[in-house]
């Protein structure tokens, strides 16, 4: 049977979906963009601070399901630029440690409310 999670400390959906499933022992965390929930709004304009927001989302969305950003087995990144890449990774790497998750990250053409980044993940509990 599967379980919303959800929390004030990360932005509410916007639209017909939840923040997080839990099904079984996995969580999987919807896509993040970078609204900071206390401002309702972006966490920045640059590529260094949307990341941050996004990944910090997740985090206290996993948080919320009683596990951690250490316990992610794979992430999506979504990308406006794909020249943002490298930039977009160094705060990546802040978030997660060896082993690191699988991960894929592809350029989209856009994304929601004009976010430069939007991420989604898979944990487990």
């Amino acid at each position: 049977m599967n379980k919303s999670i959800h929390t004030d400390n990360a932005p509410a959906a916007i639209g017909p979906y939840s923040q997080a499933i839990q099904a079984g022992d996995t969580i999987y965390v919807s896509g993040q963009i970078p609204i900071d929930p206390a401002k309702g709004e972006f966490a920045g304009t640059d590529i260094a601070a949307q990341t941050r927001q996004s990944l910090t989302n997740i985090k206290n969305i996993l948080a919320a399901a009683g596990t951690d950003m250490g316990h992610v087995v794979k992430t999506t990144v979504l990308l406006a630029d794909i020249a943002d890449f490298t930039a977009m990774n160094e705060v990546y790497a802040e978030f997660f440690t060896e082993p690191y998750p699988a991960r894929a990250a592809f350029q989209a053409a856009a994304l929601p409310k004009g976010a430069k980044v939007e991420i989604e993940a898979i944990a487990v509990v």
